[in-house]
């Protein structure tokens, strides 16, 4: 941003970037093996394969998967409102709003003209998360 007022923005934290790969159980030993990571999670249902990786203590943690489309990743924000937070999106520019559900609670997702890809997320189920640590399908 210029000079001037700063705008407050409605995100909390980086909690994760949601990245394509073409083999997620390849990938995943390759940020365990040569990058120290932990693998968080590695899932596999209705068709796809997801594995968190835990490159350090705290966010952002990495989401590897095979069923997202294009090469760029998807950056997920917590935010404390996603209404509110979607509606100052827009209100800056951002068009195409995709809603979701992802397993941690509601999501809004944009793509901005240059092709960067943002979601935004309501932590109403953190829970969800515990189910998930330490399962490993593939």
């Amino acid at each position: 941003m210029g000079t001037g007022a700063r705008r407050l923005s409605p995100f909390l934290q980086l909690d994760y970037l949601y990245t394509p790969s073409n083999d997620v159980a390849a990938d995943a030993r390759t940020f365990t093996d040569a990058l120290g990571g932990r693998l968080a999670f590695a899932v596999e249902g209705m068709g796809a394969r997801v594995a968190m990786i835990e490159l350090t203590d705290g966010p952002p943690h990495i989401l590897l998967t095979d069923h997202l489309e294009g090469d760029r990743p998807i950056y997920i924000y917590r935010v404390d409102n996603l209404r509110r937070a979607a509606a100052a999106l827009k209100k800056g520019g951002l068009k195409g709003e995709r809603r979701l559900e992802i397993p941690m609670g509601p999501c809004s997702s944009f793509t901005t003209p240059a092709g960067h890809r943002i979601a935004l997320y309501e932590a109403s189920r953190p829970e969800v998360l515990k189910h998930f640590l330490g399962r490993k399908d593939f």
